[in-house]
């Protein structure tokens, strides 16, 4: 029995996560800042989420492809993104920063902003309201949006197929391993 797909799902979902919560959590900090363009930049930000994931995949597939920008700019330098685990966490990242991004940027509005006059009457920076009042009051709808964006990341398959593949113990996942012996006509394989 090969476990191979588990662990990879497992890293995949770990590592994308990570980068979710940061990623979500700035941008979520960045838009309720700003005076215009909220509602643009929210669409932007919030695009993978309506967008089918095989599409989202092929959007990825051609930015990092060799023949774009990026792609060949990340080719020169010896980096490849396409076909490897790091793509998957890549496509992992995009379809689930939207669920982050938008729990986050839930909790963060929802926090009394008298609470934080306070702490800027107390003295206190902006840095150490932000950690200790911001954080601890928005903290549970934080972490569901990181509980999400996990589930969201383990699960993924349109978009980690196109930019990662199906590479047996280097990129294929749970998800991306099921479709393939479901294809095959192998179910009981993919159902263990």
């Amino acid at each position: 029995m090969d476990f191979s797909p588990l662990w990879i799902s497992l890293k995949v979902a770990v590592c994308a996560t990570v980068f979710t919560f940061f990623l979500g959590l700035l941008s979520a900090r960045l838009v309720i800042s700003l005076r215009r363009g909220k509602a643009l930049i929210d669409g932007i930000f919030s695009l993978p989420m309506v967008l089918p994931p095989t599409v989202v995949g092929f959007f990825l597939l051609i930015i990092f492809g060799k023949n774009s920008l990026l792609g060949g700019l990340l080719l020169k330098m010896g980096i490849s993104v396409l076909f490897t685990w790091q793509g998957a966490v890549i496509a992992a990242v995009v379809v689930s920063f939207p669920i982050m991004y938008r729990t986050a940027r839930g909790a963060l509005e929802q926090v009394d902003v008298n609470l934080i006059a306070a702490g800027k009457t107390l003295g206190m920076s902006d840095r150490r309201i932000f950690w200790t009042v911001v954080m601890p009051t928005a903290g549970p709808g934080i972490a569901s949006g990181t509980v999400l964006a996990f589930a969201r990341a383990i699960g993924e398959y349109g978009a980690t197929s196109m930019l990662a593949g199906n590479i047996l113990g280097k990129t294929r996942t749970v998800s991306v391993a099921i479709a393939s012996e479901t294809a095959a006509g192998n179910y009981g394989m993919a159902g263990f």
